[in-house]
């Protein structure tokens, strides 16, 4: 959630008769209260202006991992067509076993997992074309 939604939010809570305000958005969570007004003590300064606090909170969440494409290319799940594919969800592999193949000026690059993982999900489709970086696979570690 970037810093203008937040601000956004804060903009609503104080302009209305809402008192707390919680939003959720993935693991993150944003809770927002009004505080009451206490009376001025003598010799306080007088002026009363709402009092708005932000309280974020991450959610204790296990760790996403990703297999990331390293070079600019195009995403093939086999080697041939007729051929299955390196994996599949729910396959468990070992670390140095081929993903995937990235082609990238005519040469084809085998990607490999560099540690023990099981495939959760295949994130792109066979020939799509993927940017440097761009995840591929998530996986959980072993």
């Amino acid at each position: 959630m970037d810093l203008e939604k937040i601000e956004g939010l804060v903009k609503i809570l104080e302009n209305s008769s809402l008192t707390e305000l919680t939003i959720k958005e993935g693991n993150l969570k944003i809770s927002m209260s009004k505080q009451k007004y206490a009376a001025p003590q003598v010799g306080e300064n007088m002026a009363m202006d709402p009092v708005t606090t932000v309280q974020t909170q991450e959610e204790p969440e296990e760790e996403e991992l990703f297999i990331t494409s390293p070079i600019v290319g195009t995403f093939y799940s086999a080697a041939a067509p007729d051929v299955p594919a390196f994996v599949k969800v729910g396959d468990i592999i070992k670390a140095g076993r081929t993903v995937c193949i990235l082609e990238a000026m005519k040469m084809m690059n085998e990607i490999d997992c560099e540690y023990d993982c099981e495939i959760e999900a295949i994130l792109v489709s066979n020939e799509q074309k993927v940017e440097y970086g761009q995840p591929l696979f998530r996986v959980k570690k072993l």
